[in-house]
């Protein structure tokens, strides 16, 4: 078995493969090591053989996971590195290591899946949209607040905006202009989102051509896909190209 981890900011993001089959043997989100090695040893016949992760934390709380998770399960552990090139893609950043390395194993993935000119777009807490051109190489790309983000500065600096997750969600089954604050603010942020998104593809085609492929992934991708024809929807876009940065000892 193989444990795959994605560690963000603010959570880490899990799953265990099968190692012959690739199938999700089981995964979820933590916000801490400790609770991430409490969900691993409470799983029925864990037998993992490897580990691989992606880390946006500090050097620090990287090394000691990477430790914990060697130590606890006697498996070697493989973290993603920055890298100038990787998989026919050529990072374009001016000082590579920069780069969100989260960032980079989607646009590699993306890539790896297109072999073409591509726009990779991550909705989460923040939205990421990177450009791939047709040669492999990495334009650059943007970054704004996601709908998390804009959604917690309204609740912070506007005391009467106060609701919770199961109304945010109910206020979203239509889009028409809100008639409550809930419904306000959801379509409101639901609509920048997605004006962002579509103005981000316009603008990719002037750099990489009509000819492209749109990669959406994170939390909010599938309400994004609603402002694009034929978007391809790969939630696990950042395992996928950590799968290519870190294979399993022996195999190519």
């Amino acid at each position: 078995m193989i444990l795959e981890m994605d560690c963000g900011n603010s959570l880490i993001k899990w799953r265990v493969l099968c190692e012959k089959t690739c199938a999700s043997m089981g995964g979820g989100a933590v916000d801490t090591p400790d609770r991430l090695l409490e969900e691993l040893h409470a799983m029925e016949s864990l037998q993992l053989s490897f580990c691989r992760f992606v880390s946006v934390r500090s050097e620090e709380e990287t090394q000691q996971l990477s430790m914990s998770i060697g130590n606890d399960f006697a498996i070697p552990v493989a973290v993603a590195k920055p890298s100038t090139s990787l998989a026919g893609v050529t990072n374009g950043y001016d000082d590579y290591q920069r780069l969100g390395l989260d960032r980079w194993m989607a646009i590699v993935a993306a890539y790896s899946l297109s072999k073409r000119a591509c726009i990779v777009l991550d909705l989460g807490t923040a939205v990421t949209c990177d450009l791939v051109s047709r040669e492999g190489r990495h334009l650059g790309g943007y970054i704004c607040p996601g709908v998390p983000l804009m959604r917690d500065q309204l609740r912070t600096h506007t005391r009467r905006i106060r609701y919770d997750m199961a109304s945010a969600e109910k206020a979203l089954t239509l889009l028409e202009p809100g008639r409550s604050t809930v419904e306000a603010v959801e379509r409101g942020c639901a609509l920048m989102m997605r004006s962002f998104v579509a103005t981000q593809v316009a603008m990719a085609a002037e750099f990489i051509g009509m000819e492209m492929d749109v990669f959406l992934t994170g939390g909010d991708a599938v309400l994004a896909s609603e402002a694009i024809n034929n978007a391809h929807i790969v939630p696990d876009l950042v395992f996928q190209g950590l799968a290519i940065a870190c294979p399993q000892p022996g195999r190519s």
